[in-house]
C-alpha cells in the first residue's frame, strides 16, 4: 500500500524466522519525532474526484427534504440512509461539500471518511501469515491423536488452556443459537471447520456503506486478506475432528465485511456493519480493526468528528439491539492513558505525516468508544505480548493474541508463541496481535450468553469482568531482556492497564 506502516495495525502476520525483528520493531522509541497536529493532512477531493462523507442529523426518521435538498446542492449524492441512528452516506466530488453542508439546518456534523479518492489509493495488502506445512499438520495429528477427545491441531494451541477453554468444552462448547459477527476482510464460509457453525443469513458484504447480499459477497477474494477467516475460525471453528477447535465451538459465526479489497475499514461500512449485526439478531460483533483513515480521531476536527459520532451511533444501536461489541487494542506498545502520544501513521490512505495527539479526546475508533469491551493481548507466558496497547481505565480485559516466541515460548507440544487459526482455501496458520486476543474474548463473550441466553448485553460484559482471572501488574516489563523497562503498568490486580480485569475465563463462562 501507499502508506509506510502495515495496515492490520491490530494484527501481525509473523513468519518464524522474523518474529523477534517484527516484535522489537514495535518496542518503546520507534515512532516518529513528533509534530504539531495541525501538520496533518486535510480531507479533502481535488476537483473531478469523489469522496465518501458521513452526514449525522437527528435519528428516529429520513432525512428532512431541507437537508436531502442541501446535499445534493453542494454536488452530493445520497448512497444510502441509517434513519434509525441518523447517519446519511453520501458522495461527492466537491471539496467543500462538509464545508457546506456543516451549515445546514437539520446537520449535526459531517466529514469526509478518507483522503483517497474513490477507490482506495491503496495496491496491496499486509503480507501471508504462517501457512502450517504438511509436515508440521502431520506431527500435530500424531500428538493430538494420543489426547481424547483433540482436535487434530488442538496440541497446537496453547492459548486454549491459557483462557480454560479447553476445560469449558467438557462441559459445553456453546449455543447454536448465538451468532458471533466477525466485522472484518471477509470470512471463507467453504472452510471445514468454520461451515458447520457459519449464519449466512447474518452475513453480508458492508465495504461500499450499505449491505450487499449477494450470495458469498461476504467472502475475501484471492488476492485479498486472510485476516476475517483467521479471526472467524478462533471464535468458532467446529470440534469435529477436523484441523483446530475455535472457544466456542458449538455457536455460529457470521461474516460481514467490512474492510475494503486494499485492506481499508472506511466509516460507511462500519456503521452498515453494526447496523446489519443489530438488525440480524447477532449476539456479539468481533472487532480487530481501527477505523481508516485516521488511527486517532480528534474530536477537535470537523471531519473527525463526525467520524466518531457516526460509529459511535452505529455501536449504541448495537448494543441497544442486544449486541456485546469486543474491539482489539492495537499493536503498538501505546499507553492510551499517556497525555499525548506521536501518530506516525495518519492519514494511512494518502501521505501519512506524524502529529501528536491527546488519546483522552483523539480516539481510536471503534475500540475506545463507550460500551465497547477493548482486549489487551497476551503471550504464551501470560505476560503482555510486547505490542499490545495498554493503559488503566481503558483495557477492559486481557486474551492471548501471541507473540514472538523468543519473548514467550509455549510449553510442548505447542511450538509457536503465535496465535493459530483458519485461513482461506481450508488452511491453517499463525497470525500475532490484538487481532487475535479479541476474538478470544468475543468467544468467551458467546459462551457466556450461551449460558445465560437471556442475559442482556450490559449483563454479559458485567459476568465478562467478573469471571476473568485477576492477573498483577508484570514489573518491572522488560519483554526482551534488554535491561529497560518496555511498558509501565499501573493499578491494582484486578483492575490495571495491562489486563484490565484480568485474563478471560470460559470455563466460569460455562459454570457461572
Amino acid at each position: 500500500m501507499t502508506a509506510p506502516h502495515p495496515r492490520h495495525r491490530r494484527a501481525l502476520a509473523i513468519p518464524a524466522g522474523l518474529a523477534v525483528a517484527a516484535s522489537l520493531a514495535l518496542l518503546p522509541g520507534t515512532t516518529a519525532t513528533a509534530a504539531p497536529a495541525a501538520e496533518a493532512a486535510p480531507a479533502t477531493a481535488t476537483d473531478g474526484t469523489s469522496l465518501s462523507y458521513v452526514v449525522n442529523v437527528s435519528p428516529g426518521h429520513r432525512p428532512s427534504a431541507t437537508v436531502r435538498r442541501a446535499i445534493a446542492k453542494a454536488g452530493g449524492t445520497i448512497v444510502t440512509s441509517y434513519d434509525r441512528i441518523g447517519v446519511i452516506v453520501v458522495h461527492s466530488a466537491n471539496p467543500e461539500f462538509a464545508k457546506t453542508v456543516r451549515k445546514v439546518r437539520g446537520v449535526q456534523s459531517a466529514g469526509a471518511t478518507r483522503t483517497a479518492p474513490l477507490p482506495s489509493a491503496a495496491t496491496t495488502d499486509t503480507g501471508a501469515p504462517q501457512v502450517l506445512s504438511g509436515k508440521e499438520l502431520a506431527a500435530a495429528e500424531a500428538t493430538s491423536a494420543k489426547a481424547e477427545g483433540q482436535d487434530p491441531l488442538e496440541s497446537l494451541q496453547w492459548d486454549l488452556p491459557a483462557i480454560k477453554a479447553d476445560k469449558a468444552h467438557e462441559k459445553s462448547l456453546g449455543s447454536k443459537r448465538v451468532t458471533v459477527a466477525v466485522l472484518d476482510t471477509g470470512v471463507d464460509d467453504t472452510h471445514p471447520d468454520i461451515a458447520p457453525n457459519f449464519d449466512r443469513e447474518a452475513s453480508v458484504n458492508c465495504v461500499a456503506g450499505k449491505p450487499d447480499t449477494t450470495d458469498g459477497a461476504w467472502r475475501p477474494s484471492a488476492s485479498e486478506s486472510p485476516h476475517g477467516t483467521h479471526v472467524a475460525g478462533e471464535i468458532a471453528a467446529a470440534k469435529n475432528g477436523i484441523g483446530m477447535t475455535g472457544v466456542a465451538p458449538g455457536v455460529k459465526v457470521s461474516g460481514i465485511k467490512v474492510g475494503n479489497p486494499d485492506g481499508f475499514f472506511y466509516t460507511e461500512a462500519v456503521v452498515c456493519g453494526f447496523m446489519w449485526a443489530a438488525e440480524h439478531g447477532v449476539d456479539v460483533t468481533n472487532n480487530s480493526y481501527y477505523t481508516d483513515p485516521w488511527y486517532f480521531n480528534c474530536k477537535d476536527d470537523p471531519d473527525q468528528k463526525a467520524l466518531v459520532e457516526a460509529v459511535s451511533r452505529a455501536t449504541r444501536y448495537a448494543e441497544k439491539k442486544g449486541a456485546v461489541n469486543v474491539a482489539a487494542a492495537g499493536n503498538e506498545n501505546y499507553d492510551l492513558t499517556s497525555d499525548e502520544i506521536t501518530d506516525p501513521s495518519s492519514p494511512n490512505d494518502t501521505t501519512p505525516g506524524d502529529r501528536t495527539v491527546d488519546p483522552s479526546k483523539c480516539l481510536d475508533i471503534p475500540t475506545q468508544l463507550p460500551g465497547v469491551v477493548t482486549v489487551a493481548a497476551t503471550g504464551a507466558k501470560g505476560l503482555k505480548s510486547s505490542f499490545s496497547n495498554y493503559g488503566r481505565g481503558v483495557i477492559d480485559i486481557a486474551a492471548p493474541g501471541g507473540d514472538s516466541t523468543a519473548y514467550q515460548t509455549p510449553e510442548p507440544p505447542a511450538t509457536s508463541g503465535l496465535i493459530l487459526g483458519t485461513l482461506p482455501g481450508g488452511k491453517w496458520g499463525y497470525m500475532a496481535g490484538t487481532s487475535m486476543a479479541s476474538p478470544h474474548v468475543a468467544g468467551v463473550a458467546a459462551l457466556i450468553k450461551s449460558t445465560h441466553p437471556y442475559a442482556s448485553p450490559a449483563m454479559v460484559k458485567a459476568l465478562l469482568y467478573a469471571e476473568a482471572d485477576a492477573t498483577a501488574c508484570t514489573k518491572p516489563y522488560d519483554i526482551d531482556g534488554d535491561g529497560k523497562v518496555d511498558a509501565v503498568c499501573e493499578g491494582p490486580k484486578n483492575r490495571n492497564g495491562f489486563y484490565g480485569w484480568g485474563m478471560a475465563d470460559a470455563l466460569d463462562a460455562v459454570t457461572w
